[in-house]
């Protein structure tokens, strides 16, 4: 019995290939040289597609126009932005994500990101390891902490819930950012971000990428947010203002950033890194051998049950199963 076809947009983790090939018949997107060959040959009986924001590729509908057979995309990670979501469901596609399997990894980080910023642990570390404290026998200069602040989560899922209960057990006051207040959650909400940025001191934003959210965080939200203000961002790159934050930090109107996404990943604004009070990471949220592998293996199980014509685990919103 011959394998459905399946389209990789990119490179995938070797657990993902190996379950991938045993079930389909792979085609890697980035090892073809004439791609409007492929798509105009095989293009026909692709059936499934595996893909994620790493790969840079837009499952739009140039693409989805060569694909009549599609009936399926698996998406590696929760966010789904690069794919064109209206046109996959006029076309009965389903789409599949990974959530739940990374809340608790891309939280953890999410707090590490947000101490290394406040006290500066990197830039201490920078101090150390250039012989600094040798030299000067003298203490690092004294940092700011979360002793004193309050925290605004902008976007309040499943990951920002995991952020905070960490934040609770901290003694951080929390808020929350959303288009409607969430029935049984006692945080203040907010559905104004600039008031939320007034009333509030750090910002962590944790919310989906797209137009939707596109500079969300920008100038007037940063002024907002003041002189003492630090920024957090797991979200996606789009959701912050880029040259909106790097005048605020250099400017002095808020006090430091953390990022771990970027507009233009990895070829990230070299600028960026020029900046002091701003602490950088290269997207590892979810980083993790153990986390990564669960992603890997729920984005494969998602395929998988359409080749075996079962339901799907994870069908995002926007196309919910009802049937193949």
């Amino acid at each position: 019995m011959s394998k459905p076809a399946l389209l990789s947009t990119g490179p995938m983790m070797p657990l993902m290939v190996t379950r991938m090939e045993d079930a389909f018949e792979v085609h890697w997107l980035n090892e073809i040289k004439d791609r409007d060959a492929f798509l105009d040959t095989v293009g026909p009986r692709i059936e499934a597609i595996c893909t994620g924001a790493h790969t840079a590729v837009r499952t739009d509908v140039a693409m989805l126009s060569r694909l009549p057979a599609l009936k399926v995309i698996g998406n590696y990670g929760v966010g789904y932005d690069s794919i064109d979501v209206p046109e996959a469901k006029k076309r009965g596609v389903i789409i599949t994500n990974t959530p739940d399997v990374l809340n608790e990894e891309v939280a953890d980080t999410a707090v590490g990101l947000l101490l290394m910023t406040v006290r500066e642990l990197s830039r201490a570390e920078v101090w150390m390891r250039n012989g600094q404290w040798a030299a000067t026998a003298a203490d690092y200069p004294y940092t700011p902490s979360l002793r004193d602040r309050s925290v605004g989560l902008v976007g309040y899922g499943r990951i920002g819930k995991a952020i905070g209960r960490r934040l609770e057990a901290f003694g951080v006051p929390i808020s929350y950012f959303g288009r409607k207040a969430q029935a049984d959650v006692p945080l203040p909400f907010y559905d104004d971000l600039v008031a939320m940025a007034e009333d509030v001191d750090t910002l962590i934003a944790i919310l989906p990428g797209g137009p939707a959210t596109q500079n969300l965080i920008n100038a007037q939200v940063l002024e907002a947010l003041g002189p003492q203000g630090v920024l957090i961002n797991m979200a996606r790159g789009t959701v912050v203002d880029e040259p909106a934050l790097k005048t605020a930090l250099r400017s002095g109107k808020i006090l430091a950033a953390g990022l771990d996404v970027f507009w233009n990943e990895p070829r990230i604004d070299p600028d960026l890194l020029t900046i002091p009070n701003l602490t950088v990471l290269p997207h590892v949220g979810s980083g993790s051998i153990y986390t990564r592998s669960k992603m890997g293996n729920l984005t494969v199980d998602n395929l998988i049950a359409y080749k075996e014509r079962k339901p799907p685990m994870t069908p995002v919103p926007e196309t919910p199963f009802k049937g193949w």
